[in-house]
């Protein structure tokens, strides 16, 4: 008898339960769904991307052993698709970067796209909002997650700006762009501090225009460009970039030519390295020079054996009144980098792969550098070993 008074109550409320759950459902079916039906078509059209570059890295610096940690070297969500048949967004924020808002375009430094695409016709576009200057180079066109190290130019420049775009495709095989760009994200003040007799432009723009061509069926690939940002009354910033690729099914090459004239030390790194106490503000007239080179041999579609290699070279035109025994437009400094990478694709129909890669830096003063005086310049080597996956992840 106790049984079964027992067993009818587990039924009793196992039911109830049952009907609880039910109801609950029913009720939940009443609410209007977060995106209404009539518009879930628009996602089609919409492409969510989380890209990743995350690995166990291991660095050491002078030959010593430095440390270890698990890193998000990349981080970075997108969103874009068509709202409109003619009309394109992107968006894309930067999540291993700074949140603050910068004092120019008002956007946190982090967000590296905000931009509206307008497609007039087949042949012309016009984009406004926060985009990529268009710099040139095969290096820059890179998804970041594909990079192990970037050349000095780019690890140390601004490139994500505000302004507006126009891009003219003349045929099938070619496209040239024009921007109209703020020339930076920061003040004047924040970027090169208060440098002695120059005043800070109030209009400090840049112009950008670029050529990209294909040739012999898509196998040669060319993205070429000359930009000029306007810093301060007579001084600013020249950059030439002369990208070139070979494609092939098994085998590609890409080889990169960057230069940059700096009326102020826009890249900053021999700022940076020239002491305090000669100067403590931006240095002028600094000259930076990349030679890029990247190399891909697919030993299968999921083994691939790359090679990064190129070197970077800083000089300072300099006219010093204190040191006239010293010579103008001298080297300061040279570092030869190279990074082999092998690649593994687990999967055919998704775009995941692990990675094992050396980055080697090798860093070689000049004797120039060495004997300026109050300099204390010594040849170094920086290297680390990563082992991770990258991936472009298409959420939806």
């Amino acid at each position: 008898m106790k049984v079964g008074v027992k067993l009818l109550i587990f039924v009793l409320i196992f039911s109830g339960n049952l009907f609880a759950q039910d109801k609950q459902s029913d009720t939940a079916s009443v609410y209007r769904v977060l995106i209404p039906e009539s518009k879930q078509s628009l996602l089609k059209n919409i492409d969510i991307i989380a890209n990743t570059q995350m690995g166990f890295r291991n660095d050491f610096s002078k030959g010593e052993y430095i440390g270890s940690k698990f890193k998000f070297e990349q981080f970075r969500l997108e969103v874009k698709g068509y709202v409109h048949e003619k009309i394109f967004f992107r968006f894309r924020h930067r999540y291993t970067s700074s949140f603050e808002p910068q004092s120019i375009d008002k956007i946190i430094k982090g967000v590296d796209m905000a931009y509206i695409r307008f497609d007039l016709s087949d042949k012309w576009q016009f984009a406004a909002g926060k985009m990529i200057a268009d710099w040139g180079g095969i290096e820059l066109d890179y998804n970041p997650i594909d990079i192990y190290q970037y050349s000095d130019i780019i690890s140390h420049g601004d490139f994500f700006m505000t302004g507006i775009a126009a891009n003219y495709k003349p045929g099938k095989n070619q496209s040239i762009s024009f921007q109209l760009l703020d020339s930076r994200t920061g003040s004047f003040e924040e970027l090169y501090d208060t440098v002695p007799d120059v005043t800070p432009t109030k209009l400090p723009l840049a112009a950008v225009a670029n050529w990209n061509g294909k040739f012999f069926g898509g196998k040669l690939l060319t993205t070429w460009s000359y930009s000029f940002f306007a810093e301060a009354k007579g001084y600013g910033m020249h950059f030439i970039a002369l990208g070139n690729q070979f494609k092939s099914k098994k085998f590609d090459f890409a080889y990169d030519f960057k230069l940059s004239f700096e009326g102020l030390d826009r890249t900053g790194i021999i700022s940076d390295i020239v002491p305090d106490d000669v100067y403590n503000y931006a240095l002028k007239n600094t000259v930076y020079r990349s030679h890029w080179t990247r190399m891909i041999f697919r030993v299968t579609p999921q083994l691939h054996l790359n090679m990064d290699a190129f070197i970077d070279c800083a000089l300072w035109k300099n006219n010093d009144p204190e040191y006239p025994e010293l010579k103008t437009g001298n080297l300061i400094r040279r570092v030869y980098n190279i990074i082999p990478t092998v690649e593994y694709f687990p999967f055919k129909k998704l775009n995941l792969k692990f990675f094992a890669s050396y980055v080697g830096r090798f860093y070689r003063f000049s004797d120039y550098a060495k004997q300026r005086p109050g300099a204390n310049f010594e040849d170094y080597n920086t290297s680390r070993i990563t082992i991770g996956l990258i991936t472009p992840l298409h959420i939806m």
